[in-house]
């Protein structure tokens, strides 16, 4: 359940953030070329998904995909790449990006030319690991021959399984990710994810049913990757269990809308505001619209 996953969360005392965004968003932010994916396939060597990687075509929609990537300059990308290697050691701080900057031969004076030091690190890693998605599914992650429901649990695994490498160090990351500063940032990335999962997925939905769709997947990921904090089964079973539940859940119109709801309520202030004003008005809406449908998908 989406509440058992909120009480999880609150009693690590940790906070998690999210934006529900219009079709046209986009990142404000880009990484060199030479950088694309250096991150997730470098630190995840020895914990390659258990998801096998096929050929066919399995994107779906028109026009090209987005590539978002942070906007640094090539030194500071090479610095953020490095540090990576660190973050298991010394965690999302600066003393990770200061190694990092001694492996590529930069003085570590150049941290101090990142505005928002360790959000650079923790920013830098999920723009990456989402162009590894994007690309894993433009190269061939087999979707096609899925139920959608399978598609979307395919798709969460596969984003959450790149954080494995950095689990004991992911609590920090939320943490950095909540801070008021940093939180319009996080709540773009974690947007775009949820969209380019639903690109990818075949998703034609168009004004109410896009927020809602969104809205639903956003929450599904965010409790999986929470619950997956203190999951300690092997291999993450018990997390990818409780993700195919939920996916399940989400298909389920009045389920979903209803444990949306609780999530909102239990999270409060570490969804936002903002986030929770919205969602909280797409539901009503939603529930007016009664039994005009059985599924929200």
């Amino acid at each position: 359940m989406y509440r058992t996953a909120a009480k999880r969360l609150l009693g690590a005392g940790l906070t998690t953030s999210r934006l529900l965004r219009s079709p046209k968003l986009t990142s404000s932010t880009t990484i060199p070329s030479s950088h694309t994916s250096n991150l997730c396939t470098s630190s995840m060597g020895h914990t390659e998904s258990p998801i096998s990687n096929q050929s066919g075509p399995t994107s779906a929609g028109e026009g090209p995909r987005r590539k978002p990537r942070p906007e640094f300059q090539e030194e500071q990308a090479r610095v953020l790449s490095a540090s990576l290697r660190h973050v298991a050691r010394l965690g999302w701080t600066e003393e990770a990006m200061m190694a990092g900057s001694r492996d590529v031969g930069v003085s570590p004076s150049i941290v101090g030319s990142f505005s928002r030091k360790e959000a650079a690190l923790v920013e830098y890693f999920m723009d990456e690991c989402l162009q590894l998605l994007v690309d894993r599914v433009d190269s061939g992650l087999d979707l096609q021959n899925l139920i959608p429901s399978e598609r979307i649990s395919k798709l969460v695994r596969v984003r959450l399984e790149m954080q494995v490498p950095y689990m004991s160090k992911w609590p920090q990351a939320l943490s950095i990710q909540a801070h008021p500063v940093n939180v319009p940032t996080s709540f773009k990335q974690r947007a775009m994810l949820v969209d380019e999962m639903w690109h990818a997925v075949g998703d034609g939905a168009s004004d109410l049913d896009w927020y809602v769709k969104r809205t639903v997947l956003g929450g599904v990921y965010s409790t999986t990757e929470i619950y997956m904090l203190t999951d300690d089964s092997p291999e993450y079973r018990e997390t990818w269990e409780f993700l195919d539940d939920r996916v399940k859940d989400a298909f389920d119109l009045k389920k979903s809308i209803q444990e949306a709801k609780y999530f909102a309520q239990d999270i409060g202030a570490g969804v936002g505001k903002l986030f929770q004003g919205l969602m909280n008005g797409v539901m009503q809406s939603m529930s007016t619209r009664g039994g005009r449908s059985s599924s929200a998908f």
